[in-house]
């Protein structure tokens, strides 16, 4: 079962979250924290030279959580790491849980984000040499109804640089699908590899990215944690063989085949 989508919820107000307040409260006090430009150490290979250099990006994340067809409640959070050079997977881990935690539109990261920095922090712990620089999420960064999806959630809190990778756009600030369809479709724009959002307040939210050649539909880019725009976009394309970049699509793939395989072994019990 697919994970809930927010993307055709509005900013929920205060009156219809009943018991919800402290998670309003606490993702302010997250916003608050949230660095929107690049802020990180290592450097990105130009023109895909990979001539030894000390310093380089080498190792990104990404993570995706996958629900049972069977049982709603039941999930399977994973973290893959892939190798830049080669984006080959050198790492992955798995946590199969039963989430209690309701979804709330606007505030799907109090449901996931939990489960995500377990994982994280379960790696880090551990010493791991492939502990990621930069991480890839399934899901919104500022591109979010409240400004802060799961993306920047996950940033703040593990203190990663983060990118947040959406396959369906919120409505947030005037921005529709059809709106961004209609954009996209433009004499001027049906050439480019992507094209910004700018909603109606004039703040650019993310981009919408044809990510391969003669993809119809677009993927939507958004700032997570201490990266911007420009570098966000940049890294995406690099780690694009088909529509999703390649860290999130292993975690998908993943998550999904560790819940099949879960299921089959209980069937054998």
């Amino acid at each position: 079962m697919e994970k809930p989508s927010e993307t055709q919820e509005q900013e929920p107000s205060s009156t219809s979250l009943p018991g919800h307040q402290n998670w309003i409260a606490e993702q302010d006090l997250l916003r608050e924290k949230l660095i929107r430009e690049d802020s990180f150490t290592w450097k990105i290979p130009e023109d895909g030279c990979w001539d030894w250099e000390e310093g380089l990006l080498r190792y990104v994340g990404g993570v995706d959580i996958s629900f049972s067809k069977d049982e709603a409640s039941m999930a399977c959070g994973t973290l893959v790491v892939l190798d830049l050079r080669t984006l080959q997977v050198v790492y992955e881990d798995f946590s199969f849980v039963n989430i209690q935690v309701p979804y709330v539109p606007g505030f799907l990261a109090f449901r996931e984000a939990p489960i995500l920095l377990e994982i994280l922090e379960k790696m880090k712990k551990s010493g791991s040499s492939f502990y990621p620089q930069l991480l890839m999420v399934d899901g919104n960064g500022i591109l979010h109804p409240r400004g802060f999806g799961l993306a920047c959630h996950l940033g703040v809190e593990a203190n990663l640089p983060t990118i947040g990778i959406g396959k369906n756009l919120h409505h947030v600030d005037g921005l529709n699908q059809s709106r961004v369809r209609e954009l996209l479709e433009a004499g001027e724009n049906s050439c480019k590899d992507f094209i910004n959002l700018v909603g109606c307040s004039g703040h650019i939210w993310g981009a919408a990215m044809r990510s391969t050649q003669g993809s119809i539909k677009p993927i939507f880019i958004s700032i997570g944690h201490r990266i911007s725009l420009q570098t966000a976009i940049k890294l995406v394309q690099m780690t694009c063989k088909y529509r999703v970049p390649e860290p999130i699509r292993q975690a998908d793939i993943r998550s999904r085949d560790y819940i099949r395989k879960l299921k089959i072994n209980m069937r054998m019990k």
